[in-house]
């Protein structure tokens, strides 16, 4: 796996990391909401680059013009409910994308810390011969993504798979480099160095369905 770590550069992203990091900020949902459809955005530009391209000719007022344009038919793939966020700020870039949307959330056995990722809830075209694209905002121990990947082998095999998230942890990009293909990119914003017994990223932010959504029972 290719991971591009773009935290570790001097940039505005990491402004929009800073605040959605921030205690005090947290507490404004919308603030958070947008600020992680921005890191989507910065993001989904940087994947851009390393997409295919092809030449077409665009007529002007005045003329016509050949430039160089994306062709890969994506599938952009978010986790409900924090990867809504994500997911519109990549459709903000990539407006003609196919969508797909699946529902995972972690199941706990009583006070129990250690979980399971259960998976309810899917809807997605085929994946055949497309260039699959998945987020999720906090990449913590790295199931989830497993739990996905494995929900969507029904619906095709894609060309190419990339990864948005918005921080991870290093045990979580540890695990899914072993899970995915060796081909796949992993796009992030930040990575921190540690997970909390209950599988929560280190310093990391919090819930993020909940920042951006409110608390769930």
């Amino acid at each position: 796996m290719t991971v591009h770590h773009f935290g570790k550069e001097d940039s505005l992203l990491n402004k929009f990391i800073a605040e959605i990091r921030d205690t005090d900020i947290q507490k404004d949902s919308m603030r958070f909401r947008r600020n992680i459809e921005r890191i989507g955005e910065i993001l989904s530009y940087e994947l851009s680059k390393n997409l295919n391209y092809s030449n077409t000719t665009v007529q002007t007022p005045f003329g016509s013009k050949e430039i160089s344009l994306p062709k890969d038919k994506l599938v952009l793939c978010s986790v409900l409910r924090a990867g809504l966020p994500l997911h519109q700020g990549m459709l903000n870039y990539f407006d003609s994308a196919e969508n797909a949307f699946i529902s995972a959330y972690r199941h706990h056995r009583g006070d129990e810390d250690a979980f399971e990722v259960i998976v309810k809830y899917f809807a997605a075209p085929s994946l055949s011969g497309k260039t699959l694209v998945l987020t999720d905002p906090m990449l913590a121990t790295g199931k989830t993504l497993e739990n996905v990947l494995e929900a969507l082998k029904d619906h095709g095999k894609p060309d190419q798979i990339h990864i948005l998230s918005v921080i991870g942890s290093k045990a979580g990009i540890e695990h899914i480099t072993r899970i995915f293909p060796e081909n796949t990119h992993l796009w992030i914003a930040a990575i921190d160095e540690k997970l909390n017994s209950k599988g929560y990223i280190v310093p990391g932010i919090g819930d993020a369905g909940d920042l951006a959504f409110g608390m769930k029972l």
